[in-house]
């Protein structure tokens, strides 16, 4: 049996589904999407024209097609509801599970929420309203109302009668809520210890009465990790009163953590992404979010042509000294956008607290230190190489041991510094951090050149 890499399956069933809708060949293309994966041919779906995504969705059984509308890119998701009819949309989006659809409608404009809404069972309204109570960001509005919760005195023969009446409009089955008469969390219970213990047994009698929570208003990156810390496969989430609302499952928090990750990534690489996915908003809003930093970079840059400018007499009497300033400055700025990376990661996943922000701004300057000093003596045999001037050679060696402890320096400590006073760590990203070390770096080497060389103010 020959093994098919996903991607390359991806790629095949898409291509072979264009060519099939091109043809206008609908049973064909339905048969081949019928041993596919919801996932993949979401996927699959996204990769087409336009114009076939609401062809090649609406070839897609009632039963699937739910599953397969929670995995489409939400600008997918709403070209499909632009396109369908009235009932076709009140069948899809009411039988969504209330945090996709949350998710959804968060996307979608305040009009076509208020008649989607407006469409809804009142079961699912009341679902739906409850979530979109909740701020942004939050347990609450990622959580799912629909959980399995017993009650202390059922045997377990009760409970398994329950769980079979209500397994297929729940979230998951494999953790059981115990909750009291004011639907207060008392206990849990896993699925496991449930089947293996006598059926007269009370769920009182099996569940574990310390239970790990979240308040609907925690953050929900609080939330991921909380998970990851523990393993679970969902957590209750509960009000200011204990009372339980709702769980989060291990597959919303993922695409959390995912979300968190990317948005990490283009902060710290000077982007702004306003919440929409990058690759698929216009290049013009592409460009006006980029170019934002990019203006506080360059009016940050022209710091450094003061500097060189305040030092020109040095320039003008040993010139040699400018043949290495891009050298310094690049090294400073590598130093320090490495050192940025390591602590903005650790702030990011908990590893590093503000109160170690000390012994981590120290053990940057020693890594710093370390660096400089390989990086100097290789740099010092260059310059001597090139130059020979022991004097300038010796200059430049020791200005880029100073600078790469100043960027290692600066680089721990101004994260630390963002996330203290209440700002996103990432804001201090490899491109900020650059830019400090080039306008430090560049006034640190001209003022030990001078020292060392002796040469006098103008």
């Amino acid at each position: 049996m020959v093994a098919v890499d996903r991607r390359e399956l991806q790629d095949l069933v898409r291509s072979q589904l264009q060519v099939l809708l091109e043809k206008n060949n609908l049973q064909g293309a339905k048969v081949l999407l019928v041993p596919v994966q919801p996932a993949d041919i979401a996927e699959a779906i996204e990769g087409l024209p336009e114009t076939m995504q609401a062809i090649a969705f609406r070839l897609l059984p009632k039963s699937e097609a739910i599953e397969v509308y929670e995995n489409l890119d939400s600008t997918v998701q709403q070209a499909l509801i632009e396109d369908f009819k009235r009932q076709d949309v009140r069948d899809i989006v009411d039988k969504m599970s209330p945090d996709d659809r949350a998710r959804l409608f968060d996307e979608l404009p305040a009009k076509v929420v208020r008649n989607l809404v407006a469409q809804l069972s009142p079961q699912e309204r009341q679902a739906t309203a409850l979530l979109l109570g909740y701020g942004a960001d939050t347990a609450g509005r990622i959580m799912t109302p629909e959980y399995i919760a017993l009650k202390e005195q059922w045997t377990v023969l009760r409970a398994l009668d329950y769980i079979r009446s209500r397994a297929f409009v729940s979230e998951t089955i494999y953790y059981l809520y115990v909750t009291d008469a004011a639907r207060r969390l008392t206990g849990i219970l896993s699925l496991r210890h449930l089947v293996t213990g006598h059926p007269e047994q009370t769920i009182g009698d099996l569940m574990t009465r310390e239970v790990i929570s979240v308040r609907t208003d925690a953050d929900q990156e609080d939330v991921a990790r909380l998970v990851q810390r523990y393993d679970f496969l969902a957590v209750p989430v509960v009000d200011t009163e204990n009372r339980l609302v709702g769980i989060i499952t291990i597959d919303d928090l993922i695409d959390v953590i995912e979300a968190e990750t990317t948005e990490d990534i283009y902060t710290s690489g000077g982007v702004q992404t306003g919440g929409d996915s990058y690759f698929q908003s216009s290049l013009f809003n592409i460009a006006r979010r980029r170019v934002v930093w990019l203006f506080v970079l360059l009016i940050t840059n022209t710091l450094t042509t003061t500097v060189i400018r305040s030092q020109e007499d040095v320039l003008q009497q040993v010139v040699v000294l400018a043949a290495f300033i891009p050298l310094l400055i690049g090294s400073g700025g590598n130093v320090g956008a490495q050192s940025s990376t390591v602590v903005i990661r650790g702030l990011n996943t908990a590893d590093i607290t503000t109160k170690q922000a000390l012994s981590v701004i120290w053990r940057e300057a020693i890594a710093g230190l370390i660096l400089g000093i390989m990086l100097g003596v290789v740099v010092m045999g260059w310059a001597y190489l090139l130059q020979d001037n022991a004097e300038v050679a010796f200059t430049v060696g020791i200005s880029l041991i100073a600078i790469s402890v100043l960027a290692s320096t600066t680089g721990g400590a101004l994260p630390i510094l963002f996330q203290r006073i209440g700002f996103d760590p990432a804001l201090m990203s490899a491109p900020f951090i650059t830019t400090v070390v080039d306008v430090l770096g560049v006034l640190l080497y001209l003022s030990l050149a001078r020292y060392i060389l002796g040469i006098g103010s103008s």
